[in-house]
């Protein structure tokens, strides 16, 4: 399946928690950072995906689809319209695993880098 550039309409921020030293008082202190701005697909999980995910006790609440980048780990996190999304997990496109990833995340959740 070919991901036409089209169903690519959002603008989304990737995140990677990264230490920094206090130039002052040397401390050292986590700051998320946005490394990448992509184009994407987000869409919220249905009604009934949603049920579906809370009788799996899964914590996704949509999908982020982006062309393939071998930089997203699932510790990073995801800004879309001024909201954080926790990465649950990543994969790849079933047909070559080379062209497309989609990213399940959780709204809101566990995004303090903890």
């Amino acid at each position: 399946m070919a991901l036409s550039a089209g169903h690519l309409r959002h603008r989304i921020d990737l995140q990677k928690n990264v230490k920094t030293q206090d130039a002052q008082t040397g401390e050292i202190a986590d700051k998320w950072v946005t490394y990448k701005t992509v184009w994407a697909r987000v869409e919220p999980l249905s009604v009934r995906d949603f049920i579906s995910a809370q009788a799996a006790q899964s914590q996704v609440t949509a999908r982020i689809t982006i062309r393939r980048r071998s930089d997203i780990e699932p510790s990073h996190r995801i800004k879309y319209r001024g909201r954080l999304h926790k990465i649950v997990g990543i994969l790849e496109d079933k047909e070559s695993g080379l062209e497309y990833q989609t990213i399940m995340v959780n709204e809101g959740a566990s995004i303090d880098g903890k």
